[in-house]
């Protein structure tokens, strides 16, 4: 019955016994039938005792098999001989169907294992969790199956579950499968689980790995460098680099593509000059290596914004690949060189979806979102699909020109694509709407996502507080604890905002007094600064310097700026001046803190002072920079500056503006 019902499937795929007289396949056909009537007694074949490839049509099936219809034709002769329900003949045929020629005969595979391996062995099961490795459900589906038959796994059953894993949960689940099988002291295996968990942002987790690892090579470390220059541990990074150099382990092209990593995540393009040179003297450059290398230098360059050595790299290559020519583009895109980007992403030979999300994402950075909106619309017209990273450029845009209209129309874009449950996808539309002043929508679009991670709850609590709302971020801070999520560095920052914004001071110590030892984080320069703010602006100003001169880090401009900034609002002028001049020494160019203190000044009516802070701006050459507005009409956003002259319908703004002076003194005479 079974094989019946192979006949009839096969059958159903256009292939039937008459086509052994095509004249294509008949000499395929002639030479299957000779070989075959030429074996010994090919029914006496016993493969339990011997399983070498000496039956005539396992011969075939290794050797000459080339299309599909030769398969099907062998699959055919199998069967007829009874082959098909033995063990290592269908292993065979399962292997070449599924690993070797995959793209053309993996549904055959699935349909042989499902109808003719009723017991399947440790082999074939491998066999189907590595062809099905590209799916992790179908591939765990058969590890199940290996199980529930009581097989015990082996390397080769962990490592493509490993290689389909996408999730951080699942790659422990398999973890604990490895350590149960007695896998964990295998190289290849420890090497894996540190990918899994570098790709999923799980460091700490890599670390655990890589630290029980009684054998370390040149592809532990490489892993580890490169996931740590990925999730911005860059100390962690170089002090891997240096126990390599201190065990006497020589790099490769691998490791200089981490340590370029490295230095473009630090921004330090001296170092990374130095690595570069480095590079060249050592050789590394070869025809083999070069693309890989010259694609990490020229991101090093890029992300270090010196887009004149990354263009010199490029047209250095003797040959480019896509990566390449997409890293160019990004690299003019995001420095604001639209002109360049466009003419080298026109002369990309093949322009895929990165090479369009490139030029988005420089342009989403710079706010021009007419330009986003123009390339999305060609990208439409091309059948280019977008996918998570297109939306989020989208979103990116909205949010930089802050209007609400052209956020609600991108938030529609993204739900009809991905829908209202993506983590991602869902921070985004939380900040974004939070910019354009709807707090109420970023709540909805916060209820509706489904498993939030921190991530999710951070934003939302970011745009409580960015809007003053600092009682709701609290309470949502308490059910951010009670769903056992922890605090991250960005969280906290986030709630102290939250705090200073609303004035509540005894919140905001009382969660900064305990970051150590509740949430194990170290306060930073950002936390000291919400707090310094947050004393500063309930008027306890002491408090707020006391605090700075008691810190063990450098201070930085915002929190001198709060002081000088409540300083003027308490009328503290003495503390003003101090403030000044540690905002002039950290940074003497900035006019900020000069006007706080002229306005200062001004406001208790000192008009001496205020006048002699302004030329000593004058004598310094400091010039304040001009403060612009918006507007909103149908949809299009409006800038523009005080005496402004350069609007081309300046004439009926100014007759708007005398007709509405107009009535707002005879509204006042009424009064």
């Amino acid at each position: 019955m079974i094989a019946m019902r192979l006949f009839s499937v096969i059958r159903s795929t256009s292939f039937s016994l008459s086509m052994f007289s095509c004249s294509i396949c008949l000499p395929f056909y002639l030479h299957v039938s000779s070989s075959c009537f030429r074996a010994a007694d090919a029914r006496n074949w016993d493969p339990a005792a011997s399983l070498t490839l000496n039956h005539p049509t396992l011969v075939l099936l290794e050797k000459n098999c080339k299309t599909r219809h030769h398969f099907k034709q062998i699959l055919a002769q199998m069967i007829r001989l009874h082959l098909a329900s033995r063990t290592f003949p269908m292993s065979r045929l399962l292997y070449f169907s599924a690993i070797s020629h995959p793209e053309h005969l993996l549904n055959y595979a699935i349909l042989l294992f499902r109808h003719f391996t009723p017991n399947p062995n440790l082999f074939i099961l491998n066999t189907m969790i590595l062809a099905l490795s590209f799916s992790i459900t179908q591939s765990v589906t058969i590890y199940n199956l290996m199980l529930s038959l009581q097989i015990c796994p082996d390397e080769h059953s962990l490592l493509p579950l490993l290689k389909s894993c996408d999730c951080f949960s699942v790659g422990q689940q398999i973890h604990s499968h490895v350590i149960v099988n007695g896998l964990s002291s295998n190289v290849y295996m420890q090497n894996s689980l540190m990918k899994v968990y570098m790709d999923s942002g799980k460091t700490e987790f890599a670390h655990q790995v890589f630290d029980q690892m009684s054998l370390k090579d040149l592809v532990s470390y490489n892993i580890m460098v490169s996931g740590c220059a990925k999730n911005g541990f860059i100390l962690e990074g170089f002090e891997l680099l240096n126990c390599m150099i201190q065990e006497g382990i020589d790099f490769d092209e691998y490791s200089m593509v981490g340590i370029l990593q490295l230095c473009g995540r630090l921004k330090n393009v001296i170092l990374g000059k130095s690595i570069n040179a480095w590079v060249m003297r050592r050789k590394f450059l070869l025809p083999k290596s070069s693309l890989v290398l010259g694609n990490a230098l020229m991101d090093m360059y890029v992300k270090c914004e010196e887009i004149g050595f990354a263009l010199k790299v490029f047209e250095g290559l003797e040959k480019r690949s896509q990566i390449s020519w997409n890293i160019i583009i990004s690299g003019f895109a995001n420095a604001g060189e639209f002109d360049a980007a466009y003419r080298y992403f026109n002369m990309t030979p093949l322009k895929d979806l990165a090479s369009w999300n490139s030029l988005l994402a420089g342009f989403a950075q710079h706010g021009d979102w007419g330009a986003v909106t123009n390339i999305f619309k060609e990208m439409a017209a091309q059948d280019i699909k977008p996918d998570k990273i297109t939306s989020f450029n989208l979103i990116s845009a909205a949010s930089e020109t802050g209007v609400l209209d052209q956020g609600r129309c991108v938030h529609g874009l993204v739900l009809k694509a991905h829908g209202s449950s993506d983590e991602f996808l869902g921070s985004a539309l939380i900040d974004m709407y939070c910019k354009c002043g709807s707090t109420e929508s970023s709540l909805r679009v916060f209820q509706m996502i489904g498993g939030k991670d921190v991530t999710t709850w951070t934003a939302m609590l970011a745009g409580l507080a960015f809007h003053g709302r600092g009682i709701e971020a609290l309470e949502l801070f308490r059910r951010l604890k009670e769903e056992g999520l922890m605090p991250n560095y960005v969280t906290l920052i986030a709630v102290l905002t939250g705090c200073s914004h609303s004035g509540l001071v005894d919140q905001g110590l009382k969660i900064f007094s305990s970051m150590r030892e509740e949430y194990g984080v170290e306060p930073g320069v950002e936390h000291y600064g919400c707090i310094v703010d947050l004393l500063a602006r309930s008027g306890k100003l002491i408090e707020a310097r006391d605090l700075i001169r008691r810190m063990k880090i450098k201070p930085s401009k915002s929190m001198w700026g709060a002081i000088l900034s409540a300083s003027r609002a308490h009328g503290d002028l003495k503390l003003g001046n101090e403030a000044l001049k540690e905002l002039v020494q950290l940074n003497p160019e900035e006019d900020g803190g000069y006007i706080l203190l002229s306005n200062a000044y001004a406001s208790c009516g000192r008009w001496s002072y205020s006048n002699k802070v302004r030329e000593i701006m004058g004598r310094r050459g400091i010039k304040k920079n001009a403060g612009w507005s918006s507007v909103e009409v149908n949809g299009v956003l409006h800038a523009f500056v005080s005496w402004d002259k350069r609007l081309s319908n300046l004439e009926d703004i100014r007759n708007v503006l005398l007709e509405l002076h107009k009535e707002m003194e005879i509204i006042a005479g009424t009064l």
